[in-house]
């Protein structure tokens, strides 16, 4: 991720160099194949995060040079492919350097995202980085896709420009009529058909597909499902979250917040969108409320909707710290996820923070500083879930040190964030 305004891959990306993504993504694909018969899928081809806008939304463009491209993107794509990653999943963004270099002839108006794109993925991706795998799209009902051209004809496009598998039908009945459609107009040559074919076949019996099937043991059985949530696991969760929680700043040196000193908490709780494809679980704020009054602060939640301060003086005597929790979630409704109050100039808008000590936490992006220079401690926690809640907790009344870094897209390129 190089745009701290992507919100897409804001907390999926691994880091903001090639090195720091080589290393992550390389122990977490060498985790999967540990385990028997998988396979692990890369993507999105030519590369996320470099501009902030959604391609579930918008054509996706990374608009970096071909030397940019290949001193970045390019290098991990090869070292994975070189590692033999069986498949990789093409984004609906363009890639314009490269799609001009491989085919001088393109104008602006000729480029497609690399799902569509043959100089893309036949040329750059199968011949230049000499993959040999399975390339599939990105699901078919994204605007990235659907704004180059009619969908009876990009359908078969895709085949055509070098994707073997295509991601989600629109209408099962016709989209199998479109495919068969551009096979037999020549859209899909013989020999592209042939080629995906033999992709998939040989990524199906790479995972021993078939026998599987004649063993019978294809699906595993329901007790295996008993491992999701295992102590194990649970454990793994305990030692990601402490090894990730990050404290951003704490530049007036307000932590840490105990009850013994700052009993009386007004909680602020920001959220994002409710009902979304992604969305947090229902219970945050009370997980929230529960964690800090187990351990002996006395809690009251903040209504937004108002405009209401009251006043200052008695602000500081009711309340003797403020904790503001961002739970903002939210997936392919707009292009960015940015802190929306509850109200013009709500009271939840962190108007307070030289008035008590002030602690910013974000649950999930990482990047709300820039709606919030004003904080003087932010952290970042990644997720909200109860053991997430919970250490951050303990982090917060210094019972465990913070062991989180983070990168400056932190700052939003703002130098007041820094403050």
């Amino acid at each position: 991720m190089q745009n701290w305004r992507n919100t897409i891959v804001n907390t999926r990306a691994y880091g903001t160099n090639a090195e720091t993504v080589i290393k992550y993504s390389s122990a977490f694909i060498d985790g999967f194949n540990s385990e028997r018969d998988m396979i692990t899928c890369i993507k999105h081809f030519p590369g996320d995060g470099t501009e902030e806008r959604d391609q579930h939304l918008v054509l996706g463009v990374n608009e970096l040079s071909t030397q940019e491209w290949d001193d970045s993107f390019g290098k991990v794509y090869q070292h994975h492919i070189d590692r033999g990653v069986q498949m990789i999943m093409a984004g609906h963004i363009a890639q314009p350097a490269y799609s001009k270099k491989l085919n001088p002839a393109l104008e602006d108006k000729d480029i497609l995202p690399a799902t569509l794109a043959p100089e893309l993925i036949t040329g750059l991706l199968k011949e230049d980085l000499n993959f040999n795998g399975l390339v599939v799209t990105d699901a078919s009902h994204m605007l990235g896709m659907t704004a180059a051209m009619r969908r009876e004809d990009y359908v078969p496009q895709s085949i055509a420009a070098g994707c073997d598998m295509f991601l989600f039908f629109n209408d099962l009945e016709e989209d199998y009529q479109f495919m068969l459609n551009g096979y037999r107009n020549g859209v899909i040559t013989e020999e592209r058909l042939n080629d995906a074919v033999r992709r998939i076949l040989g990524l199906k019996a790479q995972m021993n597909l078939h026998k599987q099937q004649a063993e019978g043991t294809l699906i595993r059985p329901q007790e295996d499902l008993a491992i999701i949530g295992c102590d194990e696991h649970l454990a793994m969760r305990t030692e990601a979250a402490d090894l990730g929680i990050t404290l951003v700043k704490n530049t007036l040196d307000q932590l840490p917040i105990r009850p013994e000193i700052h009993k009386n908490i007004q909680l602020y709780i920001i959220e994002g969108e409710k009902d979304g494809i992604y969305k947090s679980a229902n219970n945050v704020e009370e997980d929230i409320i529960q964690e800090l009054e187990s351990r002996g602060f006395h809690v009251t939640l903040n209504d937004g909707s108002t405009r209401v301060k009251g006043k200052t003086l008695e602000y500081r005597e009711k309340v003797d710290a403020a904790l503001v929790f961002a739970n903002i979630i939210g997936y392919a409704a707009e292009n960015n996820y940015r802190i929306k109050w509850g109200t013009a100039m709500s009271n939840e808008i962190p108007w307070y923070v030289h008035e008590v000590p002030t602690v910013f936490v974000s649950l999930n992006f990482t990047t709300h500083l820039h709606d919030a220079t004003m904080v003087k401690a932010y952290i970042n926690a990644y997720h909200s879930n109860p053991e997430t809640i919970k250490q951050t907790v303990d982090k917060i009344m210094g019972e465990s040190e913070f062991k989180g870094t983070h990168n400056d897209l932190v700052w939003t390129d703002k130098w007041q964030a820094k403050l």
